[in-house]
């Protein structure tokens, strides 16, 4: 059986409800689980995906992790399948995200903005945040962006979290 996570994206940017979806199946129709933790808390359940005939279907869950006490903005969202042999998760796909309301609380959405030659992340945490000693959520909800919080590049586009 095979497993295609299309959403979250690696490294996306998710809030309190994390949709997955992909193509999942190999099978007539196959029990699929999922997780999703940071090495402290988890959120677990699972869903039936295939097309009745040996296909692949495509899925999609809506999962709540409000509830969870992730310590963490980084989290890792698994899904895989159950061996019915011996209980061994098989064909785990993992999707590391970045989770929004541990970097900003209230966390709902993000703004997208370009940076702009004479920018720096202080002056843009001003911007949208009021003081520039927030720009450690830029950071953050960045990390495929800004590897060096010293250095930004003209052009770049990152992600402004928002409550």
């Amino acid at each position: 059986m095979s497993i295609d996570v299309q959403q979250p994206r690696a490294l996306g940017l998710v809030g309190s409800r994390v949709h997955i979806a992909g193509t999942a199946g190999g099978a007539f129709e196959a029990q699929f689980g999922y997780r999703i933790h940071e090495g402290h808390d988890e959120v677990v359940g699972g869903f039936t995906a295939g097309d009745g005939v040996g296909g692949h279907g495509q899925f999609q869950v809506q999962v709540d992790v409000s509830g969870a006490s992730f310590a963490l903005d980084r989290l890792f969202v698994e899904v895989f399948w159950v061996s019915p042999q011996d209980g061994a998760e098989l064909d785990k796909v993992i999707v590391p995200v970045v989770y929004g309301p541990r970097i900003v609380p209230g966390y709902r959405v993000y703004q997208e903005y370009v940076i702009k030659a004479g920018d720096t992340l202080w002056s843009i945490a001003t911007q949208f945040y009021g003081s520039g000693n927030t720009y450690t959520r830029l950071v953050r909800a960045n990390p495929h962006v800004i590897t060096d919080p010293n250095v930004i590049t003209p052009g770049s586009v990152i992600r402004i979290p928002q409550s």
